[in-house]
């Protein structure tokens, strides 16, 4: 349909610009082909940003769910994208290499427009000169990272919503499988297409919310009076407790559901308090905060609330402040080394801090510590933690001591009663916290966690 032919297709805005006028806009896609009445009325079935054919919706080969999602099917080869983008060979190489991807032959039709206008768009960067060539391909490489463990995570997700009930209680009873059966498989890559407009505004939103944040972090950090010290943070490592002993005894589906309810209800005490999930590695969370208290509170929520939950072990946090180095998403240093060491010594449902961090919390109201004995650590030297409680009268007060060694035998009870009480409720499939979800993978470990 051309322009000023009866109303727009329902993918094309109005959107006002300087001087008062209008121009009409693609919805946040540069993909467009001119549409016939046939695929304007297909579009209401497939999204704002693919045209493809009633008759095609159906079917769900690679090909077509590359159309459906990029706007157009497999077509190009890179001779093909570089020579459209005005690039040389070796640099769409590059970019294509920092998006993840591996590397084909020059020839082989393995791209659509969309690598095009991507790689166009890298390249304008660039030549404006608003990043160098390394400085681009860095964030392209950051893009890739998170959304490629993003988009692991959420077919996942999908699939394991979609699956036969009948199919996931026979699952239970013999283990997890690697992959979704094909019926789930292909509701679920269905249901992903159907729905990717609509959860690209939430991606979007959600990366301009973050940005936002990381500023506003960055520019405190950048205060004179803040950084003469460099940057200084609150470590925290919290782990369940005899997690090897639970993998022997429970099936990968079992185990699944237990490291999916702990990272939820860990990640949503640790932003409660204002903190920052760095990364989840099954059995253990890395947090940082910026403050002594709000740490603290992160630290006893997460062991009270763990030991409340009758899903899981209970869980040990060793926390440290000091400088760190940010790179990558991540989080490095001397300061992350000694919070994983203390860690690996905090007792079952138990929370230890360093000597700086006790210092810091003793002017605060809510809070105890209690100096033990100077300790060894690999790669630290000596270190002298203390543990943390609430103040007398908090939670904490009337529960039982937690022991003082890690695997003895009050937490070798504690792990046998979280697989008993775990294979006695994971029938119950009444919950959604019960779903099994396949944690996704992460990256590097920080240097030296134990």
């Amino acid at each position: 349909m051309m322009r000023g032919e009866g109303p727009p297709p329902r993918s094309v805005q109005s959107c006002p610009v300087r001087g008062g006028s209008r121009v009409a806009l693609v919805a946040q896609s540069p993909l467009r082909v001119r549409e016939t009445p046939e695929e304007v009325s297909a579009v209401s079935e497939v999204g704002r940003h693919r045209i493809v054919r009633p008759e095609d919706v159906a079917a769900l080969s690679p090909d077509n769910l590359a159309a459906r999602l990029l706007g157009k099917p497999v077509t190009m080869a890179r001779r093909d994208v570089s020579r459209g983008a005005e690039v040389s060979l070796l640099s769409a190489r590059k970019f294509w290499h920092a998006l993840g991807f591996p590397i084909v032959e020059d020839d082989d039709a393995m791209f659509t427009e969309a690598d095009q206008m991507a790689l166009m768009a890298v390249a304008r960067l660039v030549r404006e000169e608003e990043l160098d060539e390394t400085t681009a391909l860095a964030m392209t490489r950051a893009f890739a990272r998170t959304t490629d463990r993003l988009a692991v995570w959420q077919t996942q997700l999908m699939a394991e919503a979609l699956a036969d009930p009948a199919l996931e209680a026979a699952l239970d009873e013999a283990d997890a499988r690697g992959a979704p059966d094909l019926a789930a498989a292909n509701a679920a890559a269905r249901k992903l297409a159907d729905m990717a407009d609509s959860l690209e505004p939430l991606l979007i939103y959600a990366w301009r919310r973050h940005l936002t944040a990381a500023i506003s972090r960055m520019l405190a950090d950048a205060d004179p009076q803040q950084s003469s010290q460099g940057v200084r943070r609150v470590v925290g490592f919290a782990d369940l407790v005899n997690f090897t002993s639970l993998v022997r005894r429970m099936t990968e589906r079992q185990l699944a559901v237990m490291v999916q309810r702990f990272e939820a209800l860990a990640t949503d005490i640790v932003t409660a308090h204002g903190g920052r999930v760095i990364k989840t590695v099954g059995d253990e969370i890395l947090f940082v905060t910026i403050d002594a208290a709000p740490a603290a509170a992160v630290a006893l929520d997460l062991v009270e609330t763990m030991a409340e939950d009758d899903l899981l072990p209970d869980v040990r946090v060793g926390m440290a402040v000091g400088p760190v180095l940010s790179r990558l998403g991540d989080v490095f240093g001397t300061t992350v080394n000694r919070a994983s060491r203390i860690t690996s010594v905090a007792p079952g449902g138990g929370v230890l801090v360093d000597d700086a961090l006790a210092t810091a919390l003793a002017s605060l109201s809510g809070f105890e510590t209690t100096a033990l004995r100077t300790r060894t650590l690999r790669g630290i030297g000596q270190v002298t933690p203390s543990e943390l409680r609430r103040a007398t009268g908090g939670r904490l007060a009337g529960r039982a001591a937690a022991p003082t060694q890690p695997g003895d035998r009050a937490a070798d009870r504690s792990g046998d009663r979280a697989a008993n009480r775990f294979g006695d409720r994971f029938s119950d499939r009444s919950g959604a916290a019960q779903r099994s979800i396949v944690t996704p993978p992460l990256s590097n470990p920080p240097e030296e966690t134990s």
